[in-house]
């Protein structure tokens, strides 16, 4: 069974993520309410907070402690070139239950046993890439998962728009304009050759929060 996939993204008026410094508290706040068992960032979102992460320490290597009937959500990283090495501070936060890292199977398996060391569940779907569709299946298979939200960059969210996989869009809308050429959006992908590619959208729920920001929830129309 496929989970229901939320995207949650905070954008400009022009649905920007870039140049603009959105509500932070005010966005996961709102990304609690939807209660996802599972939270998916893309490795380039893991990536932009490399320059903050601190070194390694022994405990990376100790298995983590397990809590009982715990509620928090899986990070899930989709990952198949092996670029995320920052799972030791990925795990140091209070966040989640559990961490699990997408591979495929060209994935090095260097990589593979960086995981294994570090107690970091994988799963391996695809060839050269993530098969997002049997990792979202495998996900519910493995772990119970029902719901993810989806809280990233515009190419994992592009990606996933394109292959039908969202459900729900939730976009905090920032009251600010921010413009340019070069697309930064919260849908990045490849120019549609007809209008059969666009995505329909209902809307779902509207609500001013303050300071100018309006949060929009849309169902994706199948």
């Amino acid at each position: 069974m496929l989970p229901r996939v939320i995207l949650h993204n905070s954008v400009s008026v022009d649905g920007r993520v870039d140049w603009f410094t959105p509500d932070i508290g005010l966005h996961y706040e709102l990304a609690s309410r939807f209660g996802a068992h599972a939270h998916l960032a893309g490795s380039d979102t893991i990536l932009s907070a490399d320059e903050e992460t601190p070194p390694e320490d022994g405990a990376v290597f100790e298995p983590p402690e397990r809590i009982p009937n715990d509620s928090r959500p899986l990070l899930v990283v989709p990952d198949s070139r092996g670029r995320v090495r920052t799972w030791h501070a990925l795990r140091r936060a209070p966040y989640w239950r559990g961490w699990v890292a997408l591979v495929s199977h060209a994935t090095p398996e260097e990589y593979l046993d960086y995981l294994k060391e570090r107690h970091v569940e994988h799963i391996v779907v695809g060839d050269e890439r993530v098969d997002l569709r049997a990792a979202l299946e495998e996900l519910n298979v493995r772990y119970g998962v029902e719901s993810v939200l989806l809280d990233s960059g515009g190419t994992l969210n592009g990606v996933l728009l394109r292959a039908g996989l969202v459900d729900e869009v939730s976009l905090l809308v920032a009251p600010c304009l921010v413009g340019g050429t070069t697309s930064r959006s919260f849908f990045r992908a490849p120019d549609l050759s007809s209008a059969e590619g666009v995505i329909p959208l209902k809307l779902a729920h509207v609500e001013q929060m303050g300071d100018g920001v309006v949060w929009l929830r849309y169902d994706v129309v199948r």
